[in-house]
């Protein structure tokens, strides 16, 4: 345990972000399992933004990386033409 006062405030304010870039990633996740199980068009691009959006704003406050980020959203354009170019 830690014994001065600004080790004790380091490790509450450590937990306090674990814990917001858990939920954080958390949303992250569900976001994209629910555009990539998705195949109707219409539907795919109104989630495909939300979903990029949201990538954009947790890469700017560094909970994910900069090609972590990119990935995710590489895998979600490939989803998004392959639904577009069946219909």
């Amino acid at each position: 345990m830690a014994n001065h006062k600004s080790a004790k405030k380091r490790i509450r304010t450590t937990e306090l972000a674990r814990i917001r870039n858990k939920a954080a990633i958390s949303k992250i996740k569900t976001q994209m399992k629910k555009t990539l199980s998705t195949s109707e068009p219409a539907e795919v691009e109104k989630l495909y933004k939300e979903t990029v959006s949201l990538l954009d704003k947790s890469s700017a406050k560094g909970i994910l990386k900069k090609n972590n980020t990119s990935h995710k959203k590489s895998r979600l354009t490939k989803h998004l033409n392959s639904v577009s170019a069946e219909k």
